[in-house]
């Protein structure tokens, strides 16, 4: 049970907690009737308010729709304005550019295009909106009168500034000068940098106007000045750009393609004349230098030399001069055996001067009755060597030049016709230097194949840089320079093989033998021959490769130089192949020697005729790398010629024996000191020196007029036969020294022992 004073206690606390919440109660209500009236004030004033914004706003839309109108009529007003001046602007066009049109683009290029652009766009406007009007006539007038100014400035600035490329600038591009410290790239420079930039502009304004209507690219677009260029042609023209560049306007779409060919066909034929003629001067200035001083001088390069202001002049072939100096040498002169022929002694036979004069008279007239025509040969030769050079240079620049001026899809087919004069004028001259070679062979005149071997190699060594400039152009063009090549292996390789068989059927008369035995003139005119290949090894060995000679010489062909082009053979069969080639030159005039030595009477003479041609032949392969080249195929060629001198010499010294025969004892009784000799015995022995002495006069006599022009082997033969003779008649005088068989013994006892050796010693010898 709850206590009493515990209840009370709770009630008062209830009772309190009751009065508070009634308090709480009224005081919420007394809010929520304040909240009422103001919820009510605000309605009251809301409604009010929208009421008048309705009002207003029933007032302002009307107003604002008026001034919207208003506003739309101000623009509309002055778009027509403007409209009106921008078309009326076109009727004064044709006007306001008459004096700049007609008075041309020259010297003021870009104030041109502009009024260019302005016409034009005059032009589409009136075929837009009024194709029918008088207007469109006066500017499509107008701006073709300007299209014809702009092609007709091309033409002037090309042809004003376009140059032939001098000479010595030329020289110097190809690199002939070895004197320079450093080779540095010459840059071409065909045009101006000025004229070069207004000619790109209005070549790539023609483009951009010369397209059928309706395409829809730009077939050219003209690159602004400082822009890096896209170089498609070998060896770039270093340029430098720093100015800013201009372009033309937006296409137009009525203009026929006619005018994108014209300039083009504008642009080859001017450059294409340049082309020709810098390669003619280079020709010219070849000839005047040459007949000059022969130096050439470039002021170019002249800071970079080390000692000389003077260049000079390019290595010549020089192969007919050669020949015939070398011919004419060996035919007045004898060989030592020493290299370099320093110590050439004179030719000793009394048909010397006889000879001289009649390989004199042959080179005259084989090769011209001076020197002056073998020069003329020689600048002929060498002109045309650099003149190839010359074109590939000048074509890659050309083709530099071109990429820059003529649209990309129309460059390589530009570039063939531009170089089809100069290159047709070269392949022209080297047709006639082949063909001057056919008739010369035709002739039995086969030094002159020498004159294209020069040629053939140089053309060779230039061939890649000439299919790497060529490329893309037409297959005509391009096989042109191989074709020349062709022909002239063919060619080549027809002389060689008509060289070889003459040496072998060259015909034994009696009247063109050397009457002193010495060398024969076709042993020194093929062995002349076969030294000048060796300046041109491969060249020759391609020659025969290119024929398919390897069957002709049993040479087994090795699958991986089986190819379609000479030039895949590879340097060691061509240098087989032209071993295994002299070889058969040699074969072929030894076979010739020995038939020809069968024309002497004199065996020995024969003798001494093969001796001295078999000699020339082995010291002539000695002295020059023949002997290594003929190696490669024979290693015992060298023996093999020393074989056959010594069985040369051998067969001399038999006419000796009816000489020493005398000397012997042979069929002579023996005989004692202080006995008397019967008649018959006494005759015996005069016989034997009288024999002895008719048999050495008449062998020096004949002997001495003989001629075995190297000294060393003259030497050598006069001791051995000096030796064999002398010990043997030294013994002869001994053994009837104490015997008296005549009363007049100075008779028949005519010569000392020292007076033989003497004899023998001035035998080959007409001077002595």
């Amino acid at each position: 049970m709850i206590p009493t004073e515990d209840a009370s206690a709770r009630k008062r606390e209830i009772e309190e907690k009751l009065k508070q919440e009634q308090e709480t109660l009224a005081f919420i209500r007394e809010n929520l009737e304040k909240s009422d009236q103001l919820t009510k004030g605000m309605v009251s004033i809301l409604s009010s308010f929208e009421s008048r914004l309705m009002q207003l706003e029933n007032s302002i839309i009307p107003v604002h729709k008026q001034t919207e109108n208003l506003q739309r009529l101000q623009e509309n007003v002055d778009k027509t304005l403007s409209c009106m001046d921008h078309v009326i602007s076109y009727y004064h066009v044709a006007k306001d550019t008459d004096k700049i049109i007609r008075e041309g683009p020259t010297g003021r290029l870009d104030e041109y295009l502009a009024c260019i652009a302005k016409i034009q766009k005059a032009v589409e406007y009136f075929q837009d909106n009024n194709p029918d009007s008088p207007e469109l006539n006066l500017v499509k007038a107008r701006f073709e009168k300007g299209k014809e100014s702009l092609e007709a400035e091309f033409r002037g600035l090309l042809t004003r500034y376009s140059k032939p490329v001098p000479p010595i600038l030329i020289l110097d591009a190809i690199g002939v000068d070895e004197e320079l410290e450093v080779q540095e790239e010459v840059t071409l420079e065909h045009l101006p940098e000025a004229v070069l930039q207004d000619i790109i502009i209005i070549s790539g304004w023609l483009v951009e106007y010369g397209r059928n209507q309706g395409q829809g690219q730009r077939v050219h677009r003209v690159r602004m000045r400082g822009a890096p260029r896209t170089r498609r042609g070998p060896t770039p023209v270093h340029r430098h750009r720093s100015s800013e560049k201009r372009r033309p306007s937006p296409s137009m779409r009525f203009y026929s393609s006619t005018i994108l060919y014209d300039f083009m066909n504008v642009y080859f034929q001017i450059r294409s004349n340049q082309l020709d003629r810098s390669i003619k001067g280079l020709k010219e200035h070849f000839r005047k230098s040459s007949a000059s001083s022969g130096i050439l001088y470039s002021p170019a390069v002249q800071t970079k030399r080390k000692d000389t202001p003077t260049k000079k002049a390019p290595k010549r072939p020089g192969t007919i001069r050669k020949a015939q100096n070398l011919l004419k040498q060996y035919s007045q002169h004898g060989l030592d055996g020493k290299k370099g022929g320093a110590n050439l002694t004179p030719l000793e036979g009394h048909d010397y001067d006889l000879r001289v004069k009649h390989l004199n008279d042959a080179l005259s007239e084989k090769h011209g009755a001076s020197a002056g025509k073998d020069d003329v040969l020689d600048i002929e030769i060498d002109s045309y060597i650099h003149c190839i050079s010359a074109f590939v240079k000048l074509a890659q620049s050309e083709y530099a030049l071109l990429s820059e001026i003529i649209p990309e899809h129309h460059q390589k087919k530009t570039f063939d016709s531009l170089i089809q004069e100069a290159l047709d004028n070269l392949m022209l001259e080297g047709d006639n230097i082949v063909s001057a070679a056919r008739k010369a062979i035709l002739r039995h005149d086969y030094s002159a194949v020498l004159t294209i071997f020069p040629i053939l190699r140089h053309l060779k060594q230039t061939k890649p840089d000439f299919d790497t400039t060529l490329q893309g152009t037409a297959a005509s063009t391009k096989n042109k320079l191989p074709t020349l090549i062709t022909s002239m292996e063919t060619t080549g390789a027809k002389a060689l093989e008509e060289f070889a068989d003459s040496i072998k059927n060259d015909p034994d008369k009696e009247y063109n033998m050397p009457k002193d035995g010495t060398v024969h003139e076709l042993t020194s005119n093929a062995i002349l021959f076969l030294q000048q290949l060796l300046d041109f090894q491969e060249t020759a060995g391609a020659m025969l490769a290119s024929q398919v000679l390897g069957d002709t010489y049993n040479i087994p062909l090795d699958p991986r130089e089986t190819s379609s082009s000479a030039s895949s053979y590879s340097s060691e069969f061509s240098r087989r192949l032209l071993s295994t080639y002299i070889c058969k030159v040699l074969g072929n005039l030894q076979l010739n020697l020995l038939s020809k030595s069968k024309v002497y009477e004199d065996q020995a003479l024969s003798a001494i005729f093969l001796h001295n041609n078999y000699n020339y032949i082995l010291k002539s392969l000695e002295k020059s790398e023949l002997i290594q080249l003929v190696a490669v195929t024979n290693k015992k060629v060298e023996s093999s010629y020393r074989e056959l001198i010594q069985q040369q010499i051998q067969v001399y010294q038999r006419s000796w024996y009816k000489v020493t025969e005398h000397l012997t004892d042979r069929n002579m009784p023996a005989f004692q000191p202080g006995t008397k000799l019967k008649d018959k015995e006494r005759q015996a022995i005069k016989d034997k020196f009288k024999g002895f002495n008719d048999g050495l006069e008449e062998l020096c006599k004949i002997q001495k007029g003989w001629a075995i022009p190297d000294k060393e082997q003259r030497d050598f033969i006069r001791q051995a036969q000096r030796k064999v003779v002398s010990e043997a008649y030294k013994a002869f005088l001994q053994r009837y020294a104490n015997i008296s068989f005549t009363k007049n013994p100075e008779k028949y006892h005519k010569y000392r022992p020292d007076d033989v050796e003497d004899m023998i010693e001035r035998l080959f010898d007409t001077s002595a």
